[in-house]
């Protein structure tokens, strides 16, 4: 989560831009219900084709039928999204177009913790591979309430774009960020720290979601399903409601198990890459560059599993930790966080006295596996609250006892930073044991890729953290972790997984076949 300085910047600078952004109190934030609902007369037909043939590379004639032309800019037609989908709806990928986000878009209306929410209404929207979709303004996000689903499936060398009208017309820079809010996704799995009295982890437990005004997540069903997003990258979002109540690129709500998170890119974000409340997700294949805040924060009782990371930093930038875990000081709220990470790369730059690549608090139950971790700063800071985050297991409070490293090699300008508890830390993290090295010196090529001395560390098999004591596991849920033979994100030259769909910037190149982040397909 964003400093109070950081945040009053970023929240006054979209106020310098009032006639981008509307700014000021909670009253002028769009809120999900409030607008005029739209409804697509008909929902956009399955091939739709603009008159006359479009041309290459130039904007459509036309925006598909029911949607509204808000003109051209760039190469692309602008066509208005309505501000809540009320039926089953695909977005074509029409060359020419891209699909303007205005406000808060939702996607179907919440059907409550156990479906049973007057007026709830599930809807599936799905958006065909390639296709662009932008907002203009920082309270400009997609949101996809309880019940409904996101079918955002790009492919290898067609990802799907999200980002802003800025780099549609061409003028965002590798320092570019915050230009819109971002994808929210809400589900019915379990959370902690209800907003009601209930106890956590029922139908329920909910919560508001954060760069909302009352968008709710949380329920009781682990492997809820609120769709596919795979081959997406999320460009230039994240913005400041209020200090504490930010978009991010991706915030993912009570997100159940049964739903497929993978080949996600978040770029220059003005907060978090990904944030997580809650919920049993399970995601794989994330590429997070140029983060403002953390690149992976989680919270409110997530449990689940994360592989194949790469988080860099932009240079100059301000971005905090690449990892933080918490309980938002509510610590022994059931259920209790369980994250389990393998196969990152994270390359800190961020140089401010007093940062630290890894933040670990508040009770969380965390493993890191199979890692590499470059900073100048602290590599790890276990923030101890009343002793919560090193202290014995305890079957009761679902805590398994203190966090876990496994074949974790760190170069670092300080290994371990635990606010006078630096000791205890240290034997946690066991430098010499269990394959840990917290004075190693990184070999990575192209900023991410494995070199020698990242090749000679012996991996953890990451399939042995599978499993959750405390909740039941859905087996067959989407991006369980996987047995890797290597450390780090990427095993070496020949491994070329974030290649295609991602964007490439001057500080992260991901090679020939991903085109710039400041270029919009013309197809």
């Amino acid at each position: 989560m964003a400093s109070i300085k950081r945040i009053s910047s970023i929240f006054l600078a979209g106020c310098a831009l009032s006639t981008l952004a509307a700014c000021g109190g909670a009253d002028d934030v769009a809120s999900p219900g409030d607008g005029v609902i739209i409804t697509p007369t008909p929902t956009p037909p399955q091939t739709p084709t603009p008159t006359p043939p479009q041309t290459p590379g130039q904007p459509a004639a036309s925006c598909p039928t029911g949607f509204t032309d808000g003109g051209v800019i760039g190469s692309r037609r602008a066509c208005q999204l309505p501000s809540r989908f009320t039926q089953d709806t695909t977005l074509q990928n029409v060359p020419g177009v891209a699909y303007s986000i205005v406000g808060a878009v939702n996607v179907g209306t919440d059907v409550g913790g156990d479906g049973t929410a007057a007026g709830g209404q599930p809807v599936t929207l799905s958006i065909q591979a390639g296709t662009v979709l932008f907002g203009s303004a920082g309270n400009d996000y997609l949101v996809v309430n309880r019940g409904s689903r996101l079918q955002a499936v790009g492919t290898a060398t067609n990802p799907i774009i999200f980002t802003a009208r800025a780099n549609l017309a061409g003028t965002t820079t590798d320092s570019s960020m915050g230009l819109w809010g971002g994808v929210v996704l809400l589900g019915r799995a379990p959370i902690s720290d209800c907003n009601t009295a209930v106890a956590g982890g029922t139908a329920g437990c909910q919560q508001v979601i954060e760069g909302t005004t009352g968008s709710l997540y949380g329920g009781a069903t682990a492997n809820d399903n609120s769709g596919t997003l795979q081959y997406v990258q999320i460009r230039y979002s994240g913005f400041a409601i209020a200090p504490g109540n930010e978009l991010q690129g991706l915030t993912l709500g009570g997100v159940g198990n049964n739903t497929t998170i993978d080949h996600i890119q978040i770029h220059n974000s003005s907060d978090d890459g990904i944030e997580i409340f809650g919920g049993r997700s399970n995601l794989k294949h994330l590429v997070i560059t140029g983060a403002d805040d953390d690149n992976l924060d989680t919270d409110l009782g997530y449990r689940g599993t994360i592989q194949f990371v790469i988080g860099i930093q932009k240079p100059g930038g301000d971005g905090d930790s690449m990892i933080e875990a918490d309980s938002n000081g509510n610590e022994d709220a059931l259920p209790r966080q369980y994250t389990r990470v393998s196969n990152a790369t994270f390359v800190q730059s961020h140089t401010s006295s007093g940062g630290n690549a890894i933040l670990m608090r508040g009770g969380t139950d965390y493993a890191l596996l199979n890692s590499v971790v470059v900073t100048p700063q602290a590599c790890l800071d276990i923030d101890e609250t009343a002793g919560t985050t090193t202290r014995a297991a305890d079957a009761a409070l679902q805590d398994l006892g203190a966090p876990v490293f496994r074949s974790v090699v760190m170069q670092c300008g300080t290994a371990i930073r635990a606010d006078g508890n630096e000791a205890a830390v240290t034997t946690i993290f066991g430098t010499g044991t269990n394959n840990n090295n917290s004075a190693f010196t990184a070999s990575l090529a192209n900023v991410f890729v494995n070199g020698a001395a990242e090749t000679g560390v012996t991996a953890t098999d990451p399939t042995t953290f599978n499993a959750d004591q405390f909740a039941t596991v859905n087996a067959a849920a989407p991006n369980r972790l996987t047995a890797v033979t290597y450390i780090g994100a990427v095993r070496d030259a020949n491994d070329t997984w974030y290649a295609g769909w991602t964007c490439t910037s001057g500080y992260a190149n991901f090679g020939a076949t991903s085109a710039a982040c400041t270029a919009i397909p013309t197809t």
